[in-house]
């Protein structure tokens, strides 16, 4: 009688397998890329770490890319344990500038929707009732004219600078 598939334990399959190879390649070109003191901080073997370093010093594009493989090859003798720690100590070296960037953005969507809708300022006006708003009134006037008469955007830089100071 044959085994039924959920008793077959044949271990990961082959697209697995090159999936997580992928992966631990891309996490050992992300490594490449961090300062020699931000990957002091990572926990890693002395070999790999060395084979890391090594990597902003090769020159020729099928070098470099032979060497990703070895940095792949290595990475996936890495348990999964060592790999998640790695991770998270990335997270924590890229995290800040993830976050100041997402905060920007915000910034920036918020002066665009100040400048197309007065019901922004409203909301804004309401979040901030200490806010200037006649100065805030004549940046958006002076925003929209502009736009519209293809002028340097100098009133726009100064909504923007505004509302990065009330520190939304």
């Amino acid at each position: 009688m044959p085994l039924k598939p959920e008793e077959d334990d044949l271990g990961p399959s082959k697209s697995e397998l090159k999936r997580e190879m992928t992966e631990r390649q891309k996490l050992a070109e992300v490594l490449s890329k961090l300062s020699s003191d931000a990957l002091k901080s990572v926990p890693l073997e002395e070999n790999i770490r060395d084979a890391i370093a090594q990597t902003q010093k090769i020159k020729t594009f099928e070098a470099l890319r032979r060497h990703k493989q070895y940095l792949g090859k290595l990475m996936r003798a890495l348990d999964a344990e060592e790999i998640a720690a790695i991770e998270k100590r990335l997270e924590i070296i890229e995290g800040p500038g993830k976050v100041e960037t997402a905060k920007l953005h915000q910034l920036e969507a918020l002066r665009d929707r100040l400048i197309a809708d007065d019901a922004a300022l409203t909301q804004l006006i309401e979040r901030f009732p200490d806010l200037d708003v006649q100065n805030v009134r004549t940046l958006i006037r002076n925003a929209r004219k502009e736009k519209e008469l293809n002028k340097p955007p100098k009133a726009y830089r100064e909504i923007f600078q505004l509302l990065r100071g009330l520190d939304t």
